[in-house]
């Protein structure tokens, strides 16, 4: 394959004419997807190699948080943490580096996922598309912020059932993996009320609807907050069901509006047939000899 055939893989240009509508066939559409999946790997490749050079100021930071555990539990519960495996230290060198290139490079991987989305929105909702790729990523750091912050306290409940007189051995490659999924849960979970306001914006679910679910939705946030943290301290769990339960209150107001703008704009069609021909002024002594109306001349 030549330079221009592999430079094509990522700009996947639509080969078929796109509908007046906006509408592209379902190749073009899986080029597109195929070519933003590209983009990313490549980015988070980058990414990973760059964080490479910084992997023992982000293993110290990863190390963080159970050195506070312990520091809390104090000479309660005898720990540390261990690596075992003669290739245990590359691999865990690896998913660091790859861990700190999705984690930093959010704003541009949830930036394709929203561009991909966007043509199947109507134009004047494209508008938004700055706004969620601008709130998209902070909103993600802000997660995995909040879980870092939260972790010594869960990782204090779980060692804490260590039985007296037994020493923990914490695997690093387990605690690696829990860290992992404790702050890519609080991330995750910290987009969804952003994917309600999209969800509104294509016609899917409306602010009234919202409304009426309000006291279930916010009875399944506390329960996938109780899930989701595989701590089982309460603290964890409400630091991730009161944000969320307060991003998804805003997303509701934000439906709001745009259900109420969507209203002004639909009373001025109201009592128009649909099957009914607009009006055309077709009186010759208002056209000019070029079929002009004398008043554009």
């Amino acid at each position: 394959m030549s330079v221009a055939g592999v430079i094509g893989l990522f700009r996947a240009q639509p080969q078929h004419q796109i509908g007046p509508d906006g509408r592209m066939a379902l190749a073009d559409h899986l080029r597109e997807l195929r070519a933003r999946v590209l983009r990313v790997s490549v980015f988070l490749v980058v990414g990973t190699t760059v964080a490479w050079f910084y992997y023992d100021a982000l293993f110290h930071l990863i190390l963080e948080p159970y050195n506070e555990a312990r520091t809390l539990l104090g000479s309660k519960v005898d720990t540390k943490p261990v690596i075992t495996g003669a290739a245990a230290p590359l691999m865990l060198q690896l998913k660091i580096s790859a861990l700190a290139a999705v984690v930093l490079g959010s704003p541009y991987w949830l930036y394709e996922i929203w561009a991909f989305i966007l043509p199947g929105l109507h134009a004047h909702e494209r508008r938004w598309s700055r706004l969620f790729a601008a709130v998209a990523g902070p909103l993600f750091v802000v997660g995995v912020s909040i879980g870092y912050y939260v972790l010594p306290k869960g990782l204090q409940v779980l060692i804490g059932f260590t039985p007296d007189k037994v020493q923990n051995l914490l695997e690093f490659g387990d605690y690696f993996t829990f860290f992992t999924r404790m702050l890519l849960v609080f991330g995750v979970a910290f987009e969804i009320p952003l994917f309600v306001v999209l969800l509104n914006l294509a016609g899917v679910v409306s602010g009234r609807m919202l409304a009426a679910h309000r006291p279930w939705i916010i009875v399944g946030v506390f329960v996938f907050a109780a899930v989701a943290t595989p701590s089982t301290d309460p603290f964890s769990m409400l630091m991730l069901a009161i944000p969320m339960t307060v991003l998804f209150l805003v997303s509701e107001v934000i439906a709001r509006l745009v259900d109420r703008r969507r209203g002004r704009d639909a009373e001025r069609f109201d009592g128009l047939d649909d099957d009914a021909a607009s009006p055309l002024d077709t009186r010759p002594d208002r056209y000019g000899p070029s079929g002009l109306r004398e008043e554009d001349d």
